[in-house]
């Protein structure tokens, strides 16, 4: 199976959205993972339903797939990384970031998209009541809402173990899903640089672990117990094994390239990323196919 990949905008922050897409396009991607943020498809600017149908046509027109991604760092607050998150103690913050994501949810069916990621956030430092339990039980309670939303659209929501997070790991997020019951709109997005970094398990062994709850990929090279996002080549992780792995998932969804502190240099790594991954994919095909 070959794998579809993507480029993830929060690394081409210095382009205009449609200068992104088409650099993506000439490249050779298959999709985008697009970030709503203040540059790039603005959820809380004016006309947001006439801006979507233009991206919609524009993805159309270039043959581009996409995933909603909601990681960023301030379209909510200029002032908080990240802020507020779905465990904020004030309820009427959490439910801010509830309302952004049904948005994205609502975003992603219009424009087609095959999942809408999103992550726990930081438990608030100073919140004497956050502990455990009260935590994981706001986060509950502001998914919910979100997982209806999702549920309605046919749009899957796609959860991020994120390092330093309430939801870390994958046991995390399996936790998370026996306290939700399982629903099925709820799905996992994982980062294989997250794997690298804190898993106990090979990278290529949590992509065959997360198989069946697999609904979007992201992808870049790290070291172990450091979360940096950094170009491949420059960590640990041996790639044609992972490739490997996720063919053999039957994942049809996009594995996108995440480098968001990269913006700087954005285009060379979009163009760097995909030789990179095409090259490991072709690895991988070689010794799968090679007789002994």
């Amino acid at each position: 199976m070959t794998l579809r990949l993507g480029y993830g905008t929060n690394g081409l922050t210095d382009l205009r959205l449609d200068d992104a897409l088409g650099l993506l396009a000439d490249l050779g991607y298959d999709g985008v993972g697009l970030t709503l943020d203040h540059m790039h498809l603005d959820p809380l600017a004016p006309d947001l339903a006439a801006r979507t149908r233009h991206v919609a046509r524009r993805l159309g027109t270039l043959g581009l797939g996409v995933t909603v991604e909601t990681g960023a760092r301030y379209v909510l607050d200029p002032r908080r990384k990240h802020g507020p998150s779905l465990l904020d103690p004030d309820p009427d913050a959490r439910a801010a970031r509830t309302a952004l994501l049904v948005r994205a949810v609502d975003i992603a069916a219009e424009l087609g998209a095959h999942a809408v990621h999103c992550f726990s956030g930081i438990a608030p430092a100073g919140d004497r009541a956050a502990d455990a339990t009260t935590a994981w039980h706001r986060l509950t309670d502001a998914l919910t809402p979100v997982l209806d939303a999702a549920t309605r659209a046919g749009v899957p929501l796609a959860v991020e173990p994120e390092p330093g997070h309430l939801l870390a790991t994958l046991a995390d997020f399996h936790h998370l899903r026996a306290l939700l019951g399982d629903p099925a709109a709820l799905g996992l997005t994982l980062d294989v640089g997250h794997c690298q970094c804190l898993e106990p398990a090979s990278p290529a062994a949590c992509v065959k672990d997360a198989a069946p709850w697999l609904r979007h990929v992201q992808i870049e090279d790290m070291r172990r117990g450091v979360h940096e996002h950094l170009p491949f080549g420059d960590g640990e992780i041996d790639f044609p094994p992972v490739l490997e792995a996720l063919a053999a998932t039957g994942y049809d969804g996009l594995t996108v390239v995440e480098l968001p502190r990269h913006s700087h240099a954005g285009p060379e790594l979009a163009g760097a990323s995909i030789a990179f991954l095409r090259a490991a994919d072709r690895t991988t095909r070689s010794e799968v196919t090679t007789p002994c």
